[in-house]
């Protein structure tokens, strides 16, 4: 296990690793179909994705974190 002070690193990067895997899978079978090269272009997709992903919800975190705490109930 890892110590909880780095939950929200992992958080972020299983997060960004499966939404990025989705997603990715997704638009490829809308804009190519799915045919025999399929899974190939998929992930070549999902290995350019993931990692633009993962900055992009490192960068935006900060900046959004606090507009949800203002936001949400204190219930």
């Amino acid at each position: 296990m890892f110590p909880k002070k780095y939950a929200q690193i992992f958080f972020i990067i299983f997060m960004s690793f499966g939404m990025s895997f989705i997603m990715s899978g997704i638009i490829v079978a809308i804009n190519t179909g799915v045919s025999n090269e399929f899974l190939n272009r998929w992930f070549y997709s999902w290995i350019i994705a993931f990692p633009v992903a993962m900055i992009a919800a490192f960068l935006l975190a900060p900046i959004i974190r606090p507009i949800v705490h203002k936001i949400a109930s204190k219930e």
